[in-house]
């Protein structure tokens, strides 16, 4: 057959490397309104739930019962079943209905009738609700800070340029796994230097994880993963019991955290029981609310391609950050994992929590270049701050980062790795040189640094955890290096872990150690003139980007 001219063109565009699939509903292949989703329903018997979404207790699997004892306020449960969903879907959408009335329906619902709420949304409908519904008032969000080589001096001095942008949390991971100690310390650190109050985590394994925040190294955490079917849970022998045991131990030691889940897993585990990714997810959603956590990571997070490649997944992630704040939870919305080659593809997922605004808009927006990106790539990384910058101020929208000068980053970057290169020489681990600040001040990425020896690192990465060192002993080495400043503010930020203030929901800390929650910064949203406006001071930082020319001056 002769080719038409236009569609040669056109399958040349990025858009067609991406994978696309058609619904295949028995595997899960499907984003919203399976027919094979269970239809609402709730029974209570003197104070026990005996029938939930069509299942009988005799018949609940473990997810069911863990959901049914302690994840719907059962006070209002028959009533809100009765309701109309799309009276309620109404009601989310009208900014004359409080958010507060909203949740008290909302968290006596079950998994089955919130996925059925939120399916009659279209994707407006469901950015005006998510305005609503957020926890916290003022937006936020989070950024990664890794590198190909685990390089503790250029992750010190991407955190604190990523801090100094705006990032309210950080994270970091490994590339090898005996190198979390030092990940750990450097993103820790750098932070501080960025902007003090800043909280941060290192991805790992999940005891190797709490140690780490026990010794203070840390100050949250979020990758505690949840499931929504009883196979996928029990394949990585985990129990929502377990998991709520695990997040016990995080708070009682006055660590923040938050589960993760996103749709696709169970699709991608091949345990999907032909039910749809939404209603799947809303069972996560509810372990979560059961586990008294603050939060969640979710809206597909690393499973984005699955979700990402049927018909209406891209709403689909939206509705399950939807869900999350319907159950009054912290919600971290996604945005972190590359999906797609499209550049307007990328924009699409991240308008859908940037343009109403999420706690954490991204769960891990890429502060270094991808190809550092030790979480297999964010779905936008540093090349793209530019333009971001220029979203918010085209949009008038606070997407949680604002304008820096080239000279106040550098200097930024050099102290942070100043300030490491201390840490390491007061406690005897391996040397940094002075030719690893300079490179690490300048660099872009790891290219751009001089190698290490990175058998001796990964040793004194470990003897760090055998000499039993821990946050005080950092606070100590930095005043003694000469970083006096730091190291108070360091020492700010582990005495937050003794008050424990900091363990409500949707809690970000201010350069001065305020907390920011959803207690003393509530969504007040109810239409046009209320709710976070960017204005004020903010709105002329976020005006002030670089490449704007004043015409007064030409």
């Amino acid at each position: 057959m002769r080719r038409s001219k236009r569609f040669e063109v056109l399958e040349q565009r990025d858009v067609h490397k991406d994978g696309f699939v058609k619904e295949w509903i028995d595997e899960g292949f499907i984003a919203m309104e399976s027919p094979n989703d269970p239809l609402p329903s709730i029974k209570i018997e003197n104070d026990v739930i005996t029938e939930l979404d069509g299942k009988k207790r005799e018949d609940f699997d473990l997810i069911d019962f863990y959901i049914a004892d302690y994840g719907i306020d059962k006070d209002n449960a028959e009533r809100v079943l009765g309701m109309d969903s799309v009276k309620l879907a109404t009601m989310m959408v009208d900014p004359n209905v409080a958010r507060d009335e909203i949740i008290s329906l909302t968290t006596s619902m079950t998994p089955a009738k919130i996925v059925d709420v939120v399916s009659q949304m279209n994707m407006v409908e469901l950015m005006m609700a998510m305005q609503k519904m957020h926890p916290r008032r003022r937006p936020a969000t989070q950024s990664h800070v890794t590198n190909l080589r685990d390089n503790p001096v250029q992750i010190a001095a991407d955190a604190a340029e990523g801090a100094f942008r705006g990032f309210a949390e950080q994270e970091t991971t490994v590339a090898v796994g005996r190198y979390a100690p030092f990940n750990a310390i450097a993103i820790l650190v750098g932070s501080q230097v960025g902007r003090p109050g800043v909280l941060t985590q290192c991805s790992v394994e999940e005891s190797a994880e709490l140690d780490l925040g026990m010794r203070g190294f840390t100050s949250y955490a979020e990758t505690i993963s949840v499931y929504g079917t009883e196979p996928v849970f029990t394949d990585g022998d985990d129990t929502p019991w377990s998991k709520g045991f695990l997040a016990s131990c995080y708070a009682s030691r006055g660590l923040k955290m938050r589960f993760t889940s996103g749709s696709g897993s169970e699709v991608m585990m091949g345990y999907a029981e032909g039910k749809s990714m939404l209603y799947l997810e809303a069972r996560c959603i509810f372990i979560t609310k059961a586990s008294g956590v603050q939060g969640l990571q979710n809206g597909a997070v690393s499973c984005i391609g699955i979700p990402g490649s049927v018909p209406s997944g891209i709403r689909e992630v939206l509705a399950e950050n939807l869900i999350c704040c319907m159950l009054d939870l912290e919600v971290a919305s996604g945005n972190d994992q590359a999906f797609s080659h499209s550049d307007m593809r990328r924009t699409e997922k991240l308008m859908g929590q940037f343009l109403p605004g999420t706690d954490i808009i991204s769960c891990g927006y890429s502060a270094v270049p991808n190809y550092d990106n030790m979480f297999a790539g964010s779905n936008t990384d540093i090349e793209d701050v530019d333009d971001y910058l220029v979203f918010q101020r085209d949009l008038k929208v606070d997407g949680g980062l604002r304008p820096v000068t080239e000279e106040e980053t550098i200097k930024v970057r050099n102290k942070a790795a100043r300030a490491i290169q201390a840490i390491f020489n007061e406690l005897g681990l391996p040397k940094i040189t002075d030719e690893e600040v300079e490179a690490a001040t300048y660099a872009h990425g790891s290219k751009d640094m001089p190698d290490r020896n990175l058998v001796e690192d990964m040793k004194a990465a470990q003897e760090v955890l055998t000499r039993g060192l821990t946050g005080v002993d950092l606070v100590k080495a930095l005043a003694q290096g000469g970083f006096r400043d730091v190291a108070d503010d360091l020492l700010s930020l582990l005495k937050q872990r003794v008050s424990g203030d900091f363990l409500q929901t949707s809690a970000i800390f201010d350069d001065k150690f305020n907390v920011i929650s959803a207690v003393n910064d509530c969504n007040d949203y109810q239409g046009p003139g209320t709710g976070y406006r960017l204005e004020g001071e903010e709105w002329e930082k976020v005006k002030n980007i670089p490449m704007a020319i004043d015409p007064r001056s030409v």
